[in-house]
């Protein structure tokens, strides 16, 4: 039963897939009980502003007449689960359809991440040939409880979303119901992905591998990570692994220096949440890939196109596989809505003067981004590159390194090269801080830093907080 309270953390979280608020009641409403009815569902918060505040509503005895009536003129009819008052706000409630698809006067739509979408035709087909049967993230993930869901992880997606939630055991279920991944007392697949604390346990076969490869073809590995893990830290993981193999120059805009990674990050990116949103999680014995060669990157998930959209329709219509997982991500900030993501990456390449993505769709979806050559070198020759253009910074990281060379101790790797060079430039820099700036995990910078102090290049002067770095002399 949804109390006061409850509406309340719907609120904080915001708008989404089942979520959706209005400012006041107007008869358009039908676009909205049409898209919850031909998607997972959901709740319509009348008296609510789109950024969240309360600006309140009343139910009168007209007005839920005239939406029940709005309901009923659907084709097919739709019967509302519920409409009434809590506080000051009116709640409608939708329950998902059996006879999608549904449409009003007003056309057919559907609710994409945090938006009601009108669909063409070819979109109608499409996406309800695609939820004939129940999709893989929908159903119950077996023996998996409350018990074995992670709240570290629930914190870490809360942070990423920007909620202020404050969650706990006690009010876990809740939470989890209004992200559409537990119901009657039970945990769909797309509640295990994110949150469970052994994943491997309960879904083995999603893990993502990542590799780097000297040359252009897959013969000689000389990197490699295999992530077993939530896809939040599957996302995360991929973006450090191709900041640690990319390329970097700098260049000075007045008075500040930016890094420029080889391709956009942001593309990769978008590139990486693609492959975590639209991967069939239902086929076995496979990953999704990142393959990093001399010349280029690929990023490959199991799983083409949805059944319904063509190659034709690739780029102009949107279809999610897996809804739920979509809007999560979205909540985090990490999926652009309406589907832009294709022609997105596009832009990104363009502007920074690449060709454009190749994407091939069979049984798996693969995009591959050219690298640009004349950053694409290895590192000896693009330090010798950035000596003539002035762009590199490779000249930090070398200056950064050359104590440790005096000393004898082995060839530093080029993550080692960037923690003494952010040290040197700021001596109370944070661990967290050169997480987000050497592009890899808070675990793996701490192991790094304990190598790098075991070996006599770096001391901590004073307690971890209120110290600083010193770069030891030889």
């Amino acid at each position: 039963m949804l109390d006061a309270d409850k509406i309340n953390i719907l609120i904080k979280e915001g708008e989404g897939l089942t979520v959706e608020f209005k400012e006041r009641y107007t008869p358009k409403i039908d676009r909205d009980i049409v898209a919850f009815t031909n998607s997972k569902g959901g709740l319509l918060l009348l008296g609510v502003d789109d950024g969240g505040k309360v600006v309140g509503e009343k139910l009168t005895n007209k007005m839920k007449a005239e939406i029940n009536a709005i309901a009923r003129n659907c084709d097919p009819s739709i019967h509302l689960k519920n409409i009434r008052q809590v506080g000051q706000i009116v709640v409608i409630e939708v329950a998902e359809g059996d006879e999608k698809p549904y449409g009003s006067s007003s056309g057919y739509f559907r609710r994409l991440d945090a938006v009601t979408q009108k669909m063409t035709q070819r979109e109608v087909r499409a996406i309800f040939r695609e939820t004939e049967d129940i999709s893989f993230e929908d159903i119950t993930c077996k023996d998996l409880s409350l018990k074995e869901i992670s709240l570290k992880k629930v914190k870490s997606f809360l942070q990423e979303a920007h909620m202020s939630y404050k969650i706990s055991k006690a009010n876990l279920a809740s939470f989890l119901t209004s992200l559409s991944i537990y119901t009657k007392d039970k945990i769909n697949n797309a509640g295990a992905l994110m949150f469970a604390s052994k994943i491997e346990k309960f879904i083995p076969h999603t893990e993502s591998i990542f590799a780097a490869f000297k040359g252009t073809d897959k013969t000689n590995i000389y990197d490699r990570n295999d992530v077993k893990d939530d896809l939040l830290i599957q996302f995360n993981e991929a973006v450090a692994f191709l900041k640690k193999h990319l390329n970097v120059r700098s260049e000075i805009r007045g008075f500040d220096r930016f890094d420029i990674y080889e391709i956009p990050l942001d593309a990769l990116r978008e590139a990486v949440v693609n492959a975590i949103v639209h991967r069939n999680y239902a086929i076995k014995g496979t990953s999704i890939y990142v393959r990093i060669y001399d010349d280029r990157v690929e990023i490959e998930n199991p799983g083409g196109l949805p059944d319904g959209i063509t190659k034709r329709d690739f780029g102009k219509s949107s279809v999610r596989r897996n809804p739920i997982i979509a809007d999560l991500f979205h909540r985090m900030g990490k999926v652009e809505r309406m589907g832009s993501g294709i022609e997105r990456m596009r832009e990104l390449m363009r502007d920074a003067g690449l060709k454009e993505p190749v994407f091939e769709m069979d049984a798996f979806f693969r995009v591959t981004f050219y690298r640009d050559p004349r950053y694409s070198l290895k590192a000896d020759k693009f330090q010798k590159a950035g000596k003539k253009d002035g762009e590199t910074g490779e000249k930090i990281l070398r200056e950064g390194v050359e104590k440790g060379v005096e000393k004898g101790v082995e060839k530093l790797t080029l993550t080692r090269q960037k923690i003494i060079s952010h040290m040197q430039k700021n001596k109370y820099i944070s661990a967290k801080e050169l997480s987000v700036l050497v592009g890899i995990s808070h675990r793996k910078i701490q192991e790094n830093i304990s190598w790098l102090k075991e070996k006599g290049l770096i001391k901590r002067v004073g307690p971890d907080k209120g110290g600083y770095w010193e770069i030891v002399n030889g």
